[in-house]
């Protein structure tokens, strides 16, 4: 998908991956900068994709660290040294604890070496040109983050908000009060005509979640 923001193009690509066919975006301009956002699994097929965009990757990006969204971290950061993992410093001890990031819930042990750049609310990564502002949104975890890149009109918004639905509160961490007041007070105030991509399944807008949502 090509999105405009002013004289620049941002593509975005959506892979679901493993078992759990969660979203791997890759982001950015094509032959330009780009970022990985959450590489929960099939690490070889990510870095082919970048291969083909032609992307070179600046960011590794986490909206949160449940291992179904850092699974192959590991070895996509080994494919692209010079990339930054970031992450929100309240859910970074999660990279490093398998019983945090859920791995051993489903019978695994993921580890993975700390993130090299902690975001907070407000926080502005810049790629190829555009602005991409850091939302924190806890809820599903304490440190649950959404990209939002205002001027190409899209948010990439983890497990907080799906097309249709919310993520899960019942894991360590979660709190649905916490996660409703996030998706209301943060996500619901963009743009209507924001798309949305989520953390599994497919795209969606700010406009059709606010109208249609039945969570909310």
């Amino acid at each position: 998908m090509k999105h405009t923001a002013g004289a620049k193009e941002l593509l975005v690509r959506m892979l679901h991956v493993g078992p759990m066919a969660s979203c791997c975006y890759l982001v950015g301009e094509k032959g330009g900068e780009g970022a990985i956002i959450d590489p929960g699994d099939e690490a070889g097929r990510i870095v082919e994709s970048v291969g083909l965009m032609y992307l070179a990757v600046k960011y590794i990006i986490l909206t949160h660290a449940h291992v179904d969204h850092i699974g192959a971290l590991e070895e996509v950061r080994d494919a692209f040294p010079d990339a930054e993992v970031v992450i929100h410093p309240d859910d970074a001890p999660m990279l490093e604890r398998p019983s945090l990031n859920l791995s051993l819930f489903i019978g695994g042990s993921v580890k993975c070496r700390p993130a090299g750049r902690l975001v907070n609310e407000g926080d502005e990564l810049e790629l190829a040109g555009i602005a991409i502002k850091v939302i924190h949104a806890p809820g599903h975890t304490p440190g649950g983050i959404c990209l939002h890149a205002p001027d190409a009109g899209v948010v990439f918004t983890g497990d907080v908000l799906f097309a249709a639905g919310i993520g899960r509160t019942d894991f360590p961490g979660g709190d649905v009060d916490q996660l409703l007041a996030s998706i209301r007070d943060k996500l619901l105030a963009l743009p209507p005509a924001t798309v949305v991509y989520p953390g599994h399944g497919g795209s969606s807008t700010i406009a059709a979640e606010s109208a249609g949502n039945p969570f909310l």
